[in-house]
C-alpha cells in the first residue's frame, strides 16, 4: 500500500504562501500535510520522525538530532518583520525585568533572550504566558508576541482600548501607551544582518523522501495566489487587504538572501554562546 508523504507547518497567515501548493494547488492531494497553530508542535512531530518533512522555527535544527535544512525556502525578513515582536507598557527596553514569553516558536524566545543578554548587556525574569498582551502586561513589563497576535498590533503603539475594539469581551479602556518593537529591527540594528525565523527541514532517515518535493515550486505557485490567500484571512486578520499584502510581500521573504543566512549562522553561534542550545550544528542541507 502506497502512503502519502507527511509534511507539517503551522496555520500563521505568513506561512500561507508556502503551503498553498499543498492546499489548493498543483501538490493538493500527493502529501498528507498536517497544520497546527503553533509552529513548535510542527517541531515535535518532526522529532519524533513522524513526518517526512516540517516546516519548522530554525532553533529546532539545534535541538533536534539527524535533521537537515531544505535550501532556499524560509520564512524570515530582511528588515522588519511585524509580527514577532516585543511589546512594553512605553517602557525603552533598558527598562524592563520582566518578559512574557509567547513560547509557540523556540525561534523567537530565543532571540529575545539573544537580545537582552548579548545586546543589551541584562538578564530579565523570563516566564511563560498564553499570547494575549493585556493579560501579559498585567504581570510583566514586557510581552513576547508572535504571529497573527503580534500582526494585528499597530506599529505605532496601541492602548488596550484598541484591542478592545476587536473584541467581543469589552473592557474598560486603559489609558496606558503600549509601545512595540519589531524583533528583526532590533536583531538588524545589532548585527546589520536579516534573520530566518523557520525553514522546511527532514529527518535524515526521510531525506529520500522530502528531497522528492520541490519546496520551491511550491512556494512560488503560492506567491502567484497571494490574492487569494489574503481573501482566505480576511475574516480572521484586522489589516486591510493592502496592508496585508505588503506584509506577505514586503515584510515577509520566503527566500534566504546572502545577508539572512549570514543572519541565520551568527544567531546558531549565540544561541550556542548562551546556552540555549547544548552545540552549534554547521548548516548541512538535503
Amino acid at each position: 500500500m502506497n502512503v502519502s508523504p507527511r509534511i507539517s507547518a503551522s496555520s500563521y497567515s505568513n506561512t500561507a504562501p508556502l503551503v498553498w501548493s499543498f492546499l489548493y494547488g498543483q501538490n493538493r492531494g500527493k502529501y498528507e500535510l498536517i497544520m497546527d497553530n503553533a509552529p513548535a508542535r510542527s517541531a515535535e512531530l518532526l522529532a519524533q520522525n513522524r513526518i517526512d518533512a516540517a516546516l519548522v522555527p530554525v532553533i529546532a535544527y539545534q535541538l533536534i538530532e539527524n535533521i537537515r535544512l531544505i535550501p532556499h525556502v524560509c520564512v524570515g525578513a530582511r528588515e522588519k518583520v511585524r509580527s514577532v515582536c516585543l511589546v512594553t507598557k512605553g517602557e525603552d527596553l533598558e527598562q524592563v525585568r520582566t518578559v512574557a514569553l509567547d513560547v509557540s516558536s523556540k525561534t523567537s524566545v530565543a532571540l529575545t533572550k539573544i537580545i537582552f543578554r548579548e545586546f543589551l548587556g541584562f538578564e530579565p525574569k523570563f516566564e511563560n504566558a498564553a499570547p494575549n498582551a493585556e493579560e501579559m502586561l498585567k504581570t510583566a513589563d514586557c510581552a513576547l508576541l508572535i504571529g497573527d497576535p503580534a500582526l494585528m498590533i499597530s506599529d505605532s503603539g496601541f492602548r488596550i482600548s484598541d484591542l478592545n475594539e476587536n473584541s467581543n469581551v469589552q473592557r474598560p479602556a486603559s489609558n496606558v501607551q503600549f509601545r512595540k518593537f519589531d524583533l528583526v529591527e532590533l536583531w538588524r540594528q545589532f548585527t546589520n544582518f536579516g534573520f530566518v525565523f523557520a525553514m522546511w527541514m527532514a529527518n535524515e532517515e526521510k531525506l529520500a523522501t522530502a528531497g522528492k518535493i520541490d519546496f520551491a515550486a511550491a512556494r512560488d505557485e503560492g506567491i502567484a495566489h497571494v490574492d487569494e490567500i489574503i481573501s482566505n484571512y480576511e475574516s480572521q486578520i484586522t489589516l486591510t487587504r493592502e496592508d496585508f499584502k505588503k506584509y506577505l510581500t514586503e515584510n515577509i521573504s520566503y527566500s534566504i538572501s546572502d545577508s539572512m543566512q549570514k543572519g541565520l549562522e551568527l544567531y546558531f553561534k549565540l544561541a550556542c554562546k548562551h546556552s540555549l542550545c547544548e552545540t552549534e550544528k554547521q548548516l548541512k542541507f538535503i
